[in-house]
């Protein structure tokens, strides 16, 4: 909380910001939000109905309405709110100003399809609560004490935030919605690999301020000698492995990730239509052509894992990513482009205990059997680009920012 000042609102040590920096954070990120509900209804995509067979996580209107309810949940209702994670998660909660909040938008409901008699609000019902839950999130966070315990749910719901605008730029990509303010990630000079001499590395985040769950705790880990990429992969090296057969030849696949080839008849990364002659893919509803130099995008874990085997190489570990992101910057090491996927699960780390109450947000799944996504991708807030952040995807999700770097055997 010391040492931290507005220029703070943008960076990763907003976790350990005090009320007033916090404040400047929030308001800006239920401002972005509001951005993506206009794009959303200029598309014709703030209705349930188009999708009413699937998540409700899929659509718009839950993502929009989610937010409102979590901040208003775990602080507005949240009478234990000042006790941080000390908390008992499972004490009564104050009635919400949306009535039908929890039956909508609590995620426990997430993955279940909007019901017939669901009164799913509309558009200018659920910005007017965006509205009103801020407003309160801000009386109350201007008179908590500037404690870690006591703001701790003012930067979780901040956190959950951040997190649901890559969501909705994903929601964006999947549906064909413009959003002319994202900018994709740059082509970048192939440079070589890095090697990086065996050291003890203290994986996950010390305390201090708020620490997600699957950052818990730092702890040292012993790492022989590695060569990782300086980048990640991009398009033309991505190519060579579509143009030598690689989605035809299951010697390059896992088990689960050629049952995954067969069942989807997948020939190329999702949102590609072309890869010979050029690389076409669709972005935020638009054709267009991508540079050979362009980080390989919407790859899937098993697209990334085959990819290796067919090169001779493998993804790297968590801690070898890490320790590559944290000591490597100065020689040419890139991360930020793309979501970078890492060989191991989301399993907690020693003597993580038991998650935090209201926790579940921090991530996109909440799946401990998903692979683990490292770094940030171009549509990721800048409050989020941690070296030390973990994401659980499932191995078969591709609608997300992702793509992958790899490590000599």
């Amino acid at each position: 909380m010391q040492g931290l000042d507005v220029a703070d609102v943008e960076s990763a040590r907003v976790r350990r910001a005090g009320r007033d920096v916090l404040s400047l954070a929030l308001m800006d990120a239920r401002n972005r939000t509001l951005r993506w509900a206009a794009a959303f209804e200029a598309a014709g995509q703030t209705a349930p109905e188009g999708a009413a067979r699937g998540r409700r996580e899929d659509t718009a209107v839950w993502q929009l309405g989610h937010l409102g309810w979590y901040q208003e949940y775990w602080i507005a209702r949240n009478v234990q709110r000042q006790r941080g994670e000390r908390g008992d998660a499972s004490h009564p909660k104050l009635a919400s100003i949306l009535p039908p909040a929890d039956r909508l938008f609590d995620p426990v409901h997430a993955a279940q399809p909007w019901a017939a008699d669901d009164p799913v609000p509309d558009l200018q019902t659920l910005r007017q609560y965006l509205v009103e839950t801020l407003e309160t999130t801000l009386e109350l966070l201007e008179v908590a004490h500037d404690t870690d315990e006591s703001l701790y749910f003012y930067r979780l719901a901040l956190l959950r935030e951040d997190a649901a605008g890559e969501r909705f730029a994903q929601l964006a990509q999947t549906l064909g919605v413009a959003a002319p303010w994202l900018v994709a990630a740059p082509a970048r000079v192939q440079r070589a690999p890095l090697l990086f001499a065996a050291t003890r590395w203290s994986l996950g985040s010390v305390p201090g301020g708020l620490v997600p769950d699957a950052e818990k705790w730092a702890h040292p880990v012993a790492l022989p000698e590695f060569e990782i990429d300086s980048q990640v992969v991009n398009w033309a090296q991505f190519g060579e492995f579509v143009q030598d057969g690689g989605y035809d030849d299951p010697a390059h696949w896992s088990a689960p990730g050629w049952a995954w080839v067969q069942a989807q008849g997948r020939r190329t990364p999702r949102h590609v239509d072309q890869m010979r002659q050029g690389v076409l893919v669709r972005r935020f509803g638009k054709l267009v052509r991508a540079p050979q130099a362009h980080p390989a995008v919407h790859v899937s874990w098993f697209e990334a894992d085959a990819w290796c085997r067919w090169a001779g190489r493998r993804l790297p570990s968590e801690a070898e990513w890490e320790a590559a992101a944290v000591l490597g910057a100065a020689r040419g090491w890139r991360w930020g482009d793309v979501r970078e996927w890492t060989a191991g699960t989301l399993q907690p780390y020693p003597g993580a205990g038991a998650a935090s109450p209201g926790q579940r947000s921090d991530e996109f799944e909440a799946d401990p059997s998903g692979r683990v996504q490292r770094g940030a991708s171009f549509a990721t807030a800048l409050r989020l680009h941690a070296p030390q952040a973990r994401w659980g995807v499932a191995a078969h999700r591709d609608e997300g920012f992702s793509g992958f770097r790899s490590c000599a055997m």
